[in-house]
């Protein structure tokens, strides 16, 4: 087994500091790779109390405005306030293009793709149902339905022996509403209907008492591309390499190729190779060949040759058969890389 039977996940709304700027850089990316599909790029964005610094390396024939695709994304997230904007993007380092220029890996590292059947999504039922609460707060304030929630927001669940045992809300709320009201209005409205019979569950909301403060988006907390890696991928119940998604272009395989083990992780199980499995890779700046594919199901056993057999790494082949020079990413950078059905890597073929 891959997945513990005791463990706390986590997911965050598109409003928190750090989704924002996530999905400041992939907004930016994407709008590149609308003109251009050779796009090259690693855009970082940092929000910090009424201002906003974009950096990063890009190399593309489109024309952008960078500050006015992030003021677009912020009031879509729901934001009104105005911010300071700092842009200091450049090309990409001729010596990283060198190796990028004849198909090699844009960077060295190490990425993992898991997936399970527990679920529809091929995600353990945690993960669904942690980012369906943080979904569900952005829809019952866009909706309207409940006025007094904020952008801002983060959901938590934490499993004991297989049970869920704890659910967390923590969400930016007006000024005028209780703590009461928020606790009764988010357990009937959001956590009830996802959640179902929380009898045994314990309900925490807003466990400060109160979150008001950071109206403007970046007043309460800094926020930066990349610091949510986790939210982004398995909530830390498998191993993570450490690279960022958001903000890079699919010659990256700090994206593409965890893209590309989510892929080959899922068409396993899904081709009835493993309930439960797990796939890394590793590579070298400039060099086209992975180091490393591996491949395993929850009993331990190698699914390595199947995955050599049917599945080529390198970065070339990876966004040729994923076709990830689209403008693809903004959706993306909320709610988790994982488990939606219109994504290229979660599509399920034959495998033999």
């Amino acid at each position: 087994m891959f997945t513990p039977k005791t463990y706390t996940v986590e997911s965050v709304t598109s409003g928190h500091p750090d989704k924002m700027c996530d999905q400041f850089s992939d907004a930016i990316l994407d709008e590149c790779l609308r003109q251009d599909p050779n796009t090259r790029a690693g855009i970082e964005t940092f929000g910090n109390h009424g201002m906003l610094i974009i950096g990063g390396e890009v190399t593309t024939k489109a024309e952008f405005n960078a500050e006015g695709i992030v003021k677009k994304v912020y009031k879509d997230i729901g934001f009104e306030q105005d911010f300071v904007t700092t842009i200091g993007i450049i090309k990409q380092s001729t010596d990283i293009a060198m190796g990028v220029d004849t198909g090699g890996a844009g960077d060295q590292g190490i990425m993992y793709g898991y997936a399970t059947d527990e679920t529809p999504e091929f995600l353990p039922v945690s993960i669904v149902k942690v980012h369906a609460l943080a979904k569900g707060l952005e829809n019952l304030r866009k909706s309207g339905e409940v006025k007094w929630i904020k952008p801002d927001g983060k959901t938590q669940i934490t499993v004991f022996e297989d049970k869920i045992k704890t659910v967390l809300i923590s969400t930016q709320h007006a000024d005028s509403v209780s703590n009461e009201e928020i606790k009764n209005t988010l357990t009937e409205k959001l956590i009830k209907p996802i959640i179902g019979d929380i009898s045994d569950i314990e309900i925490l909301v807003n466990p400060t008492g109160r979150f008001v403060i950071g109206a403007d988006g970046f007043e309460a907390d800094a926020g930066l591309t990349g610091r949510k890696i986790m939210v982004d991928t398995y909530c830390g119940l498998i191993p993570h390499g450490g690279g960022a998604f958001s903000g890079k272009d699919p010659s990256k395989v700090d994206r593409s190729a965890a893209y590309m083990a989510r892929f080959v992780a899922k068409n396993l199980v899904a081709n009835g190779f493993a309930k439960q499995c797990l796939v890394s890779v590793a590579y070298a700046i400039g060099r086209a060949e992975p180091l490393m594919v591996s491949a395993q199901n929850e009993k331990g056993e190698d699914l390595s040759e199947i995955v050599k057999k049917n599945f080529d790494f390198k970065p070339q082949a990876i966004i040729e058969r994923l076709d990830l020079r689209k403008p693809i990413y903004l959706q993306t950078s909320a709610y988790g890389h994982f488990g939606k059905e219109n994504l290229p890597w979660e599509k399920v073929y034959p495998v033999k």
